[in-house]
């Protein structure tokens, strides 16, 4: 929301979307704190998911996946903290590039033309982004970015159908808990935005979404980590650091 506590070090709003967040009431520097700062969750997540898949050399398109998703909080971050056009786009770009990747990690197993899909995503990434920076697609990007999320629902619900184990099953079944909890909080936050500013307490339905989906991304990229690695038949097994920290054990074998 416009309405400031203290003076803008960034200047006026530029963005084209402002969310029900009164600006900087914190910091002149920061001007939807809980919005900014709520992203922190989402780096450290990503992180720990990247360190698990470098430590057990799983295929690089998982750390690029997790580093993905730690540009995409970052580029959040900068956004909220600004609300300026610019970081905007730092925003937005990054969202439809991380959809592209989940893309590629659900179909390429089964895609005989190796070449063919990464090189139509690359481009198609890369052409957004261009277009991106020249038009402002307000409704659009979100309809564009529904659309993405969409391709990926068949894959998941194939990959959770073939998959025996509980636990691994446990994860899809916090991701989609994850991502409809989250759907909530973003849809009460812009829809019911002047009555709930009035409340003693003021909920953060956007920064709640942000936790959300820092979590669902991990639970996504974990389930999937144990499917490709059965696929390679690695022996899989979900395991739990500190008891209830779920994250996937690999054991692959000797070569002969």
């Amino acid at each position: 929301m416009s309405e400031t506590m203290a003076s803008s070090f960034w200047g006026p709003v530029t963005s084209s979307t402002e969310w029900c967040e009164k600006n900087y009431t914190h910091s002149s520097y920061i001007a939807e704190y809980y919005n900014t700062i709520s992203n922190i969750p989402c780096i450290l997540l990503a992180l720990i998911g990247l360190i698990n898949a470098m430590r057990q050399r799983f295929e690089k398109r998982f750390s690029v996946l997790h580093i993905s998703n730690m540009i995409l909080s970052i580029g959040s971050m900068l956004f909220h903290a600004t609300l300026q056009h610019v970081q905007q786009q730092g925003d937005e770009t990054p969202m439809v590039w991380e959809m592209l990747l989940y893309i590629y990690v659900l179909y390429s197993p089964d895609w005989h033309y190796r070449s063919t899909m990464p090189t139509f995503l690359f481009l198609y990434g890369a052409g957004f982004a261009i277009v991106h920076a020249l038009v402002r697609f307000g409704i659009v990007f979100k309809l564009h970015y529904i659309g993405l999320c969409l391709l990926c629902i068949p894959r998941m619900y194939k990959y959770y159908i073939h998959t025996k184990d509980i636990a691994a099953r446990r994860l899809a079944k916090l991701y989609v808990a994850t991502i409809s909890l989250g759907s909530l909080c973003w849809s009460l936050d812009r829809l019911f935005c002047r009555q709930l500013t009035n409340w003693y307490i003021y909920p953060q339905g956007h920064a709640w979404w942000h936790v959300l989906m820092g979590f669902n991304s991990y639970f996504a990229n974990t389930f999937l980590m144990f499917c490709r690695a059965q696929q390679l038949e690695w022996n899989p097994k979900v395991v739990h650091l500190f008891g209830f920290f779920p994250y996937v054990k690999i054991k692959k074998p000797k070569k002969q």
